[in-house]
C-alpha cells in the first residue's frame, strides 16, 4: 500500500486533491481512498488530507503517519508546521515553492524532493491560485503511482459539467507533469 499525505491551507484544494489521486487510481484500476483531517478551521488555516492506493482492498481508516509521498501545497507551512513528521529516507516530498530545491530546508535526501512553481502555472493556466491539480501532474510524473491519462481522466471526471475549468486544469497538469 502507498500512503500519500497532503499539507496546504484551507480554500487550496487539499481535499479535492486526495480525490482526485483517488479517482485515478481507480481509473488506473487500483483500490483508493481519500479522507480529509480538518475541523472548524477557515480559509487559510492549515489542513491536511491523505490518499491511499493498493492493489487489494484498503480497510485501514485512520490517518497517515508515515507517508511514502508528502504533497506540501503551500511552502510558507515549512516554517510553521511539522510537515515532514512521520517521513523517513524513502518519503518523496513534492513541493509548490518559486525557490530552488537546494534553499529549501527539509531533512530527506534531496533525490527525493521534487520542487515546482505550481502557483505560476496555477495562475497562468487556470487563472487563481488554487494549485491542487498542477502538483498533481508532478506527483504523477514523480511516484508513477498514477498514469497522467488517469489523472486527465480524473479531473475531467471531477469537474464534470465544468468543460472549461476542466480543460484549464487539465493543460496545467499536463505542463507540470513535463517538468
Amino acid at each position: 500500500m502507498k500512503q500519500v499525505r497532503i499539507h496546504g491551507r484551507g480554500g487550496q484544494g487539499v481535499v479535492t486533491a486526495a480525490e482526485l489521486i483517488a479517482i485515478a487510481a481507480f481509473n488506473d484500476g487500483h483500490k483508493a481512498q481519500a479522507f480529509p483531517s480538518f475541523g472548524v478551521e477557515r480559509t487559510g488555516a492549515p489542513i491536511e488530507a491523505f490518499a491511499r492506493i493498493d492493489d487489494k482492498p484498503i480497510r485501514l481508516r485512520e490517518h497517515i503517519y508515515e507517508p511514502d509521498v508528502l504533497i506540501i501545497q503551500d511552502s510558507s507551512l515549512l516554517a510553521t508546521v511539522a510537515v515532514t513528521h512521520g517521513s523517513n529516507k524513502k518519503t518523496i516530498i513534492i513541493i509548490n515553492s518559486s525557490k530552488p530545491k537546494d534553499q529549501i530546508k527539509i531533512d530527506l535526501p534531496p533525490e527525493n524532493i521534487y520542487v515546482l512553481d505550481a502557483t505560476k502555472i496555477a495562475l497562468e493556466e487556470i487563472g487563481k491560485n488554487i494549485v491542487n491539480t498542477v502538483i498533481l501532474g508532478a506527483f504523477a510524473r514523480a511516484t508513477g503511482l498514477i498514469s497522467l491519462e488517469s489523472l486527465k481522466k480524473a479531473v475531467l471526471q471531477k469537474f464534470a459539467g465544468k468543460a472549461e475549468l476542466a480543460e484549464k486544469n487539465i493543460k496545467a497538469v499536463e505542463r507540470a507533469y513535463k517538468l
